[in-house]
């Protein structure tokens, strides 16, 4: 009873020099918070309820902000950060048209969203892991893919090298380009991103790289965002979100996405570095990503960029924006906040360019496009057979059996009869006959 005693008033004791010395100015265990005796909500992670800023380097009129941090930009590479943003909607102008005549069944404009787009694949390195969502377009033809690829792709032909005419188009890959192939869902390349992070850190010869995730503001709204950005900042992993904050997710647009302040702020509740930059200075992104790339590759874990921008275009193709937003509000973005424009007015500050250099640029970068328009229009799709492959490893299981089997029934049956089957199966590769034989058209 006595040792009772004793033991008890000293834990009484040790707890009240404990009590006492957290109100004394120490913190909570496992934090850095410190103790106070006052009510004091917050709604800001920036002190004394300050908005999140955002990083720029260009001016509306193209000329670099006084003191504007940026990482050194040449002649030859201004030029050719301007020659692709250019391509870019070159190319969809050429390609939402083609959707529209049915042609192609959907597509995806990056209208808007160049410098994005653009400023972010300059700022990796070439085998740094892309896991994109579908206005990444850019950064495949920044690496090389080409646009007889994208085209191929898009009009699902035989020398599709991203799903050899399977997948719906803009839904590209390439291993050679350190590119992962494009899903439909929404967001499930956010923790796969972090999945291919964990594997670069585990991989000796791969530790200089990092994983790249691109996703829009609505992305963010999926709980698979929680989960990339948790187990990036827990495992932890070198991995670089960017997010393209263009102000609509689909039909929805940001301000019915969220209630804060953008996504910039979900950034330190991981414990992650983040920053917001202006997403139509492709200065400022270039300057951004690239510094978030060192800081993933540095220490190992995530880090969460906002680009802030405006989605000019349609959502998709499936989409009419003016349902749910003014037409002149649209054009006032296009015509006040151009990032092609405002990076124009920069290269002619320098000396870099001409309205002869823009005349020359835009009639070459029209003809290139036609031309891999032309080819790909006019190319073969690959065989039927195809449909069943690549789905599982060794033997094909028998359910893919049933279904080669069912085809070929249905293909000898209407492939000479029904006129849409027989038009089609004679733009294929072997016309149907590797899967039903050869009496099949």
């Amino acid at each position: 009873m006595f040792r009772t005693t004793t033991t008890t008033t000293t834990r009484l004791a040790r707890a009240r020099r404990a009590y006492s010395a957290l109100h004394a100015g120490q913190k909570l265990p496992h934090t850095q918070s410190p103790i106070i005796s006052k009510l004091d909500f917050f709604n800001s992670v920036t002190p004394k309820g300050q908005q999140i800023p955002t990083f720029r380097v260009l001016d509306g009129t193209g000329r670099i902000l006084d003191g504007a941090e940026c990482v050194d930009v040449d002649e030859t590479l201004a030029r050719r950060l301007y020659e692709h943003m250019n391509l870019l909607p070159t190319m969809d102008n050429v390609l939402y048209n083609v959707q529209r005549q049915g042609k192609i069944s959907f597509y995806v404009t990056s209208y808007g969203e160049e410098a994005t787009i653009i400023g972010s694949a300059a700022a990796l390195l070439k085998d740094d892991e892309v896991l994109g969502q579908y206005r990444e377009t850019g950064v495949l033809l920044w690496r090389g893919f080409g646009l007889d690829n994208v085209m191929a792709q898009c009009f699902g032909t035989k020398n599709d090298t991203s799903s050899k005419g399977r997948q719906m188009p803009i839904h590209f890959g390439s291993p050679e380009h350190h590119f992962h192939t494009i899903s439909s869902p929404l967001a499930t390349q956010i923790p796969q991103a972090a999945g291919v992070g964990y594997a670069l850190k585990r991989s000796p010869d791969r530790r200089h790289n990092v994983a790249a995730c691109f996703f829009g503001e609505g992305a963010a709204s999926e709980g698979d965002f929680h989960a990339g950005l948790m187990l990036a900042s827990t495992i932890p992993c070198p991995v670089v979100f960017i997010v393209r904050n263009n102000g609509f997710a689909i039909s929805t647009p940001s301000s019915e996405q969220y209630n804060g302040d953008g996504i910039a702020s979900r950034g330190p509740g991981y414990g992650i570095d983040t920053i917001r930059v202006d997403g139509n200075d492709v200065l400022a992104v270039l300057t951004a990503v690239k510094d978030a790339r060192r800081r993933a590759q540095e220490q190992g874990r995530g880090v969460l960029v906002e680009a802030m921008s405006y989605r000019v275009g349609h959502h998709s193709t499936s989409d009419d924006s003016f349902a749910y937003r003014a037409r002149s509000e649209v054009e006032d973005k296009k015509r006040i906040d151009n990032p092609l424009a405002r990076f124009k007015l920069f290269l002619e500050h320098n000396g870099w360019w001409d309205e002869a250099a823009e005349e020359d640029m835009k009639a070459r970068l029209k003809s290139d496009v036609m031309t891999a328009f032309k080819k790909a229009e006019k190319e073969q799709y690959g065989e039927v057979g195809n449909l069943f492959g690549d789905v599982y490893g060794g033997e094909v299981p028998w359910n893919l059996k049933e279904q080669r089997a069912e085809l070929a029934r249905l293909l000898g049956k209407y492939g000479k009869k029904w006129k849409p089957w027989e038009s089609r199966l004679k733009r294929h590769v072997g016309q149907g006959k590797d899967v039903a034989g050869k009496d099949v058209v």
